[in-house]
């Protein structure tokens, strides 16, 4: 199968595998927090938080493994690509250990990030929790080179496939031992158990299938400093990105009670869901980008290639994503108050906080990657990293006063200013991108937005109060939404790419 191939079905699996997280988590979530109650929920997601703090021992690592096996792909040096793995699996493996110590000392040590409104019985919950989570996390850092080498050689449906496989699975298993009373110590059991299957699922597919090998003798040490040079500002970004979403939690777990971090983390799901629908077509294009970075062309015509590439992904992501967007701030409110259930109401806002501020920096992911493969992500990571220090100290203020809503205030101001003229003066002046077309091709999406915006203020007239009356609306807008983009915003590339669809969906000839 070819790339081209690879990357269509890629991106469409990847679309399927949300679209069924989402259809699976509408069921299943509401049964969890009912079983859970809030209380319980939020100690879950307090401890879950604590401890994705060491993922980023990673170093940014993971991230730069692409880049150095392009270099060697490129002058097909298989000897230079063994050695690489190697390097890398070494490096991860030291990672795996220290972030298991680490999350046992933290789980030793619970009583540091709650406060006083827990019970013991709280905090031994979390203890147990902890340990869990902290094994889950240190199996997943030798499991990152495996997973790396699988999108290296672009092979994007097995990845996907096995993504959705986990989806399905996951709360199939853990449904079973919720309603036994294994509450949350069940969950994070089962998760742990399906985590090792995954992982070892990947590394037969690597071994036998990718034929993926290693060599562990005399570790390139100056290779190993390139890396952790290049990885560094990866590193920055990864500590800002664990500050933005992660550290809310932890503050209201410090500062708040535990039915403060229970509705944040509804919130927070929505946002989640928000930031995987982006990433689904942006991560399919690495390889690419650092193919055209590598490549012999001239500077001018790779970045106009970069351009190019930046814009195609920019406008389908803006797409699906004012979908979203606009469809949940019409039918959103509805929608958190029968799925999470009474009590979770702030859980609205808190959505709205932190998936409307991070559109722009969403529709631009591909950059991300353009910056790392030119090796220029140095600029993101320093000015994101002064946002995110920004976001603990007003977060923490208004998070006092205001609880979870203050929490996700904070967010989205840092988002605000991080993410707007500042980097994108970054891409056109720097990076060599240009934006002033890459925002000419979104403006060009505004009078499709028209119509929509039109029907759902129409649709909020009387507000929906029975779940027929909810469904009706969301296909109604969806449908009103979709037409409008294609016939009102898309260009003929795009609508081509639509009809191949329907036609192999045998929906039109």
């Amino acid at each position: 199968m070819n790339r081209s191939t690879q990357k269509k079905l890629g991106v469409i699996l990847q679309y399927s595998q949300m679209a069924l997280s989402i259809l699976i988590s509408f069921i299943y979530t509401p049964v969890m927090l009912r079983i859970l109650g809030k209380s319980q929920y939020g100690i879950y997601n307090l401890s879950n938080s604590i401890i994705s703090y060491l993922s980023l021992l990673s170093l940014g690592f993971g991230a730069s493994y692409i880049r150095f096996y392009s270099r060697y792909k490129k002058d097909n040096d298989a000897d230079g690509i063994k050695k690489l793995n190697g390097l890398f699996m070494i490096v991860f493996l030291v990672m795996g250990a220290v972030a298991l110590v680490c999350g046992l000392v933290f789980s030793a040590n619970v009583f540091i990030f709650f406060n006083e409104s827990y019970s013991a019985e709280d905090l031994r919950i979390a203890k147990v929790l902890m340990k869990f989570m902290s094994v889950n996390l240190a199996l997943s850092f030798p499991n990152s080179v495996f997973t790396s080498y699988v999108t290296s050689q672009e092979k994007f449906i097995f990845q996907k496939l096995l993504n959705m496989v986990k989806t399905v699975v996951s709360p199939f298993l853990t449904l079973p031992i919720l309603l036994m009373g294994y509450g949350s110590i069940g969950m994070v059991v089962v998760t742990t158990v399906i985590t090792v299957f995954v992982d070892i699922t990947n590394i037969l597919f690597c071994l036998l299938k990718l034929k993926m090998s290693f060599d562990f003798r005399k570790p390139n040490l100056h290779l190993l400093k390139e890396i952790a040079v290049f990885s560094s500002f990866i590193a920055i970004n990864q500590i800002v990105d664990q500050i933005n979403w992660a550290t809310d939690k932890v503050v209201l777990g410090k500062f708040c009670i535990s039915g403060a971090v229970a509705v944040y983390a509804i919130g927070s799901q929505i946002n989640n869901y928000y930031l995987q629908f982006s990433t689904a077509i942006s991560g399919v294009f690495v390889p690419q980008v650092n193919r055209i970075v590598a490549s012999d062309e001239s500077e001018v015509k790779k970045n106009k290639q970069l351009t190019d590439v930046f814009t195609r992904v920019g406008r389908v992501q803006f797409i699906v994503l004012i979908l979203i967007l606009t469809g949940f701030i019409f039918l959103g409110k509805y929608f958190i108050l029968k799925w999470a259930g009474d009590g979770y109401e702030n859980a609205y806002y808190v959505a709205l906080l932190l998936i409307a501020p991070v559109t722009i920096p969403l529709i631009q992911n591909i950059g991300i990657e353009i910056q790392r493969a030119k090796n220029m992500h140095q600029f993101r990571s320093i000015v994101y990293l002064g946002m995110a220090l920004l976001n603990v100290v007003i977060s923490i203020f208004l998070a006092m006063k205001w609880g979870e809503l203050g929490a996700a205030f904070g967010t989205a101001i840092s988002l605000v200013v991080a993410n707007g003229f500042i980097m994108n003066w970054f891409y056109h002046k720097k990076i060599g991108l240009d934006m002033f077309y890459f925002w000419g091709q979104i403006g060009k999406f505004i009078p499709a937005l028209i119509v929509p915006i039109i029907v759902g203020i129409v649709l909020n007239i009387r507000p929906t109060t029975n779940l027929v009356g909810f469904v009706v609306r969301v296909v109604i807008y969806t449908v009103v939404y979709s037409l409008s983009f294609y016939f009102l915003g898309m260009n003929e590339f795009e609508k081509e790419q639509v009809r191949k669809i329907l036609r192999k969906l045998k929906i039109v000839k």
